[in-house]
């Protein structure tokens, strides 16, 4: 019997599925990846697809001062986020995906005031959360990798705020009932983190010694792959109609009923 796949728009090479392909693998998806930087079209629907992810990149979500998108594709690509959230097909945005999925719906991503945002962090959950199905599970302050230096200043109107940081307060939110973006990123693995930091315009302008950068984020990377795989897994599940997105708590009865 045939699996059920995933669609995974690769919006730059050197942001691939990699850790998070591996996770929802071993959950039960089967990964279509499609490479929109190398010419690939940008489907009409998602017909015939149970998910879709999509990744970071180097491009900015917001159209340049003479009005030209970040990238060609990404007009088409925010018409797929608007039909993934109408039609509720479970929707997950890593970095620019999630701002992305953000501006697809009125939302504001701006180059962040605060400063580029890069290494391992903690973001802290918020009281939403507790009754979200993929962040219920997720520790009140869980580590992250962060490398951006745009930020999502308002959310779409309706957007439910999941987690936060002092300096970003909007690294994850949910859109509707099955469409999440994470500012953050939960895919890499030490070479991936490698590949960034060498030649990178945004360490130097931090003054951020590169091999340092990679260090730290090894020196988390178990912690990461401790939250994020199961998280993974949780959304597989949900796009495998395998996962109960009811109240994570059960009402009890009034006494004398």
């Amino acid at each position: 019997m045939a699996r059920a796949r995933a669609l995974v728009i690769e919006n730059d090479p050197t942001d691939d599925p990699r850790r998070l392909g591996e996770w929802l693998t071993e959950a039960g998806l089967e990964l279509a990846v499609l490479r929109p930087h190398a010419g690939e079209a940008i489907p009409d629907d998602l017909t015939g697809y149970a998910a879709l992810v999509v990744l970071g990149g180097y491009q900015h979500p917001y159209p340049a001062p003479d009005g030209t998108p970040g990238a060609p594709w990404f007009p088409a690509l925010e018409g797929l986020l608007r039909k993934a959230v109408r039609h509720r097909v479970p929707t997950l945005g890593i970095c620019l995906g999630a701002q992305l999925l953000a501006t697809a719906h009125a939302g504001v991503v701006q180059r962040s005031a605060a400063g580029p945002e890069v290494g391992p962090t903690v973001v802290g959950k918020r009281d939403a959360a507790a009754d979200d199905p993929l962040f219920r599970y997720v520790p009140m302050m869980p580590d992250v990798f962060q490398w951006h230096v745009d930020e999502i200043t308002e959310l779409p109107r309706g957007a439910v705020l999941l987690a936060a940081s002092t300096r970003y307060p909007h690294q994850a939110f949910r859109l509707g009932d099955r469409a999440w973006g994470l500012q953050f990123h939960i895919e890499c693995d030490a070479d991936m983190i490698a590949d960034w930091a060498a030649d990178s315009a945004v360490l130097a302008e931090l003054g951020y010694d590169p091999e340092l950068v990679v260090a730290a984020c090894a020196e988390v990377m178990v912690d990461v792959e401790e939250v994020w795989q199961p998280f993974a897994a949780r959304f597989a599940a949900l796009a495998l109609g395998q996962l109960d997105t009811g109240a994570s708590r059960r009402t009890l009865p009034l006494l004398g009923q």
